[in-house]
């Protein structure tokens, strides 16, 4: 089996690529990067530069599937011009190619997409499934609607198509948690708010078996990308601390004081989306960090 992935050089790209390769599943992957082509037999990579609608539709040769996970970085400062990219490269890109396969005439059986729990309201009461109605009315909510819109598009060209609501990914080496630690390392961490606010996080394995999964199941629908055990944000600031043997001395962090620092963007910190697994457990998939502390010791220690 081949599959094309989009945003395979990025975090949870890279341990889908790693996963894929221990199935025996064969990789294709779109790049804007010439320089990181590269023509390995299980490990092939294509140029795109979605701005110019540019793509080598030689990409999907051989291709069955599609694991999409393209998109601007929602951790950087929320300009008008950079939300505007945060949309965009999510929206335009899965046009381009729908617009590729359907002019060059592939066929594509099953697209398993990235999508975020920021569609669902803050709410510290909540407890999220798939199938709620409500949207959140932030900025994020607005992009997550757009980007599942745009992903039903393959439907068109008759494929299935899952998408996976990620949560808070925590990996070692990048996403929220180092940020998250940082203060903490220095004896200056502190939760946010109240600190009551529901984190749904995952671990970025379990996240990329997750996708493994629902592509050799040929899953469809909307499945939730978070680990059975959602824990408040002073929980998991607590549980960092507890285990790099670090003091929590400080107060908590106001939210005026975030805004100030972060702008919009501070609605990461402050949001609470209490989420359900079990949809995606329902259907077989096993995590290995189903609880907090384990996927801590395991990524800071």
């Amino acid at each position: 089996m081949t599959v094309l992935i989009t945003g395979a050089t990025g975090l949870i790209g890279q341990e889908i690529v790693k996963q894929c390769h221990a199935e025996g599943i064969n990789v294709h992957y779109l790049t804007t990067s010439k320089s990181k082509l590269s023509t390995e037999a299980n490990y092939k990579g294509f140029y795109w530069n979605p701005n110019n609608n540019d793509i080598d539709h030689r990409c999907f040769d051989g291709v069955s599937a599609i694991i999409n996970l393209v998109g601007a970085s929602i951790s950087k400062r929320w300009t008008d011009d950079y939300k505007k990219e945060i949309l965009e490269s999510r929206t335009k890109t899965a046009q381009l190619l729908q617009d590729t396969i359907k002019t060059h005439n592939y066929k594509i059986e099953h697209v398993v997409s990235a999508s975020a729990i920021g569609i669902y309201p803050t709410s510290l009461v909540n407890y999220y499934e798939e199938d709620n109605t409500e949207i959140s009315e932030s900025f994020l909510g607005k992009v997550v609607v757009e980007w599942e819109d745009a992903v039903d598009g393959f439907k068109t060209l008759g494929s299935k198509v899952a998408k996976i609501r990620i949560g808070l990914v925590l990996a070692e080496d990048g996403g929220a948690l180092p940020e998250i630690v940082k203060p903490i390392k220095y004896g200056a961490g502190a939760a946010f708010g109240s600190g009551k606010q529901w984190q749904s996080w995952i671990h970025v394995e379990d996240l990329a078996a997750l996708f493994v999964f629902a592509l050799q199941h040929k899953l469809e629908g909307i499945y939730n990308g978070v680990a059975p055990n959602p824990v408040s944000n002073k929980e998991l600031t607590k549980a960092a601390a507890s285990i790099l043997s670090r003091p929590l001395i400080l107060p908590n962090i106001p939210k005026f004081a975030m805004k100030l620092a972060l702008g919009d963007m501070h609605i990461l910190l402050f949001e609470s989306q209490r989420v359900s697994s079990q949809k995606i457990e329902a259907e077989g998939f096993n995590f290995k960090y189903a609880n907090l502390r384990p996927a801590l010791e395991d990524l800071l220690l």
